[in-house]
């Protein structure tokens, strides 16, 4: 059985800090990307960064410089580094992994930036 297990949303000041974290667990095929999107209320989902196997990253424009993506292999893990968050970064973010057949979503974790 495949599991996306999220974890460190929460609630934090804007100019704070958190990190999510993603542990992929029942996927037989190699995985190709790791990452993660996110969704406010009101918009589509979006790409927030994704790591290739190889440990390629693309980070989307508005969190360039303020989050970092990185993948231990070894765990099928992923994390996203959050700093300097903004109101804006609020949303629900989902992790994701693309293999060769299929996709995978998480169920999401809530990210809250009060200003």
């Amino acid at each position: 059985q495949v599991q996306l297990v999220e974890s460190g949303g929460g609630l934090v000041q804007a100019g704070g800090s958190l990190t999510l974290s993603c542990a992929a667990s029942g996927i037989i095929f190699s995985i190709n990307v790791m990452g993660w999107y996110r969704q406010a209320p009101g918009k589509q989902r979006e790409l927030v960064a994704t790591v290739t196997s190889g440990g390629s990253t693309n980070h989307a424009d508005d969190v360039k410089g303020r989050f970092t993506i990185s993948k231990d292999n070894a765990k099928d893990t992923v994390n996203l580094q959050m700093n300097s968050l903004k109101p804006e970064d609020t949303a629900v973010y989902y992790c994701y992994v693309h293999t060769r057949f299929r996709e995978y979503w998480g169920q999401g974790t809530q990210v809250t930036v009060s200003s």
